[in-house]
């Protein structure tokens, strides 16, 4: 073998054994995932991010996955405000803080429920840094990553940050906090080096991961955009004519808009109540469901006008979302234009499941215009367009077959793009990629050694 073919022969045979290597461990990284799921809320609490956590282990655990989480005890159930502090459920171990709920409808009761929850949850990781390989983290509260910033420099336990809003941001849009102030400074510089040290961030759509370069271009090449989801085999398109929930609240002979979940700050509300004001002498009927900081609000400016074409019902139990979420003809989804790009509404998705057209408030930037574009199952609207909502409703109101279409296509892109399935194996892929570089960079440090 003449000297050069010697040496391409080498070569190759490097590249193949460092390629084989790679793959072993990615592969040993896969069979070996120990994860720690630190969220404060988990069923039985109805908030949105405790169910989709709940799916999501589930389905993580199908997939190998060793799994434990840790949150808090409910402070948003329907029948029980305690549940086990420790009980199993798939395989998945979960652990509850005995934190209380302190007025869980306050500002200033959140803030503390969340500051004592972090709290807990950093004496829990004390213990379970021994057990597990890795942390998944939400901002629920929004301070919670901080943990995982301190477990992996104490303790080298690698983490993920799910970002499900963007704060001190969002408190900055909502005039809670200065721009300028102290606080906003010292959190901005909390969330980078909580970024910087992170394997692994998680956004919900990419507007979020613009913000977050904006703040800290260092991690560009670490945020993932994972989409929320909802599970089209719970929520199944039920006729109205055969959905005892519409019967039950008189809305089987009227064509009905649905809002259902948080009417908060985030959310636009005055676009669908100026709508609701247009369509008032019309068979139309507005339907909200949930609670948050704008319902009373709305309820007041409701009464106010004399308006008769509104129906609020509280938030409903995972058993009667699949009746409650299709016994409409279009549902709304709204963020508002000054969160834009720091929030995501989960209800998309479930709204996207319920096989009903839907109609989104948002701002002509919103990452939403294309999402509805691509599924081409209903219409977007700008904030501060009532009338032409009113418009739209009235369109599907003469034609309900056109509005079938778009319910029907809204489910199948769901079915192709936001399944719980499909939305763990890049949460998974997300997990083996974190392991995979903390091996490296652990076998890099000790190479230089």
């Amino acid at each position: 073998m003449r000297l050069n073919e010697w040496i391409n022969h080498k070569f190759l045979q490097s590249i193949s054994t460092q390629l084989y290597t790679k793959n072993q461990s990615s592969v040993k990284t896969q069979k070996s995932i120990k994860l720690s799921v630190v969220t404060q809320f988990f069923p039985p609490d109805y908030a949105a991010t405790g169910q989709l956590i709940e799916e999501l282990v589930k389905q993580l655990g199908k997939q190998g996955v060793d799994i434990e989480v840790f949150t808090s005890q409910p402070g948003y159930a329907f029948s029980s405000h305690t549940a086990p502090a420790v009980e199993w459920a798939d395989q998945i171990r979960i652990q509850r803080s005995r934190t209380a709920q302190l007025w869980p409808g306050r500002i200033r009761g959140k803030a503390v429920n969340g500051v004592l929850y972090t709290l807990r949850a950093t004496l829990y990781l004390l213990k379970a840094c021994r057990r597990n390989n890795i942390l998944l983290l939400t901002t629920a509260p929004p301070f919670l990553p901080v943990i995982g910033y301190l477990a992996y420099t104490l303790f080298r336990l690698p983490y993920v940050c799910v970002l499900y809003d963007l704060y001190p941001d969002i408190a900055i849009a909502l005039g809670v906090i200065p721009r300028r102030n102290w606080l906003v400074r010292l959190w901005r510089a909390i969330n980078k080096q909580v970024w910087l040290k992170a394997k692994g961030i998680i956004v919900l759509s990419p507007a979020m991961k613009q913000q977050i370069v904006a703040h800290c271009p260092e991690v560009a090449d670490k945020i993932s955009i994972i989409h929320s989801w909802a599970n089209p085999e719970a929520i199944v398109p039920i006729a109205k004519q055969e959905n005892w929930f519409a019967w039950k609240h008189n809305l089987v002979n009227k064509f009905t808009v649905l809002y259902s979940g948080n009417m908060g700050r985030c959310h636009d509300i005055d676009t669908m109540l100026e709508a609701a004001k247009q369509l008032q002498d019309e068979p139309i009927q507005f339907v909200c469901i949930g609670g948050g900081a704008k319902r009373d609000e709305l309820i007041m400016e409701v009464d106010r006008l004399g308006l008769n074409n509104f129906t609020f019902l509280p938030y409903q139990d995972k058993q009667v979302l699949p009746y409650s979420l299709t016994a409409c003809d279009l549902s709304l989804v709204s963020v508002d234009a000054t969160t834009e790009g720091l929030v995501v509404p989960s209800k998309l998705y479930s709204a996207l499941a319920s096989g009903r057209p839907i109609a989104v408030i948002c701002s002509q930037t919103s990452y939403l215009r294309q999402l509805m574009a691509e599924a081409n199952c209903g219409g977007t609207f700008d904030n501060g367009d009532g009338q032409g909502l009113a418009q739209f409703i009235r369109f599907l109101n003469r034609d309900r077959q056109i509005g079938e279409q778009m319910g029907k296509a809204g489910r199948q892109y769901l079915r192709s793009h936001f399944t719980p399935k499909v939305i763990s194996q890049q949460y998974l892929h997300v997990l083996q990629q974190a392991l995979l570089s903390d091996e490296i960079k652990t076998m890099s440090q000790s190479d230089v050694k």
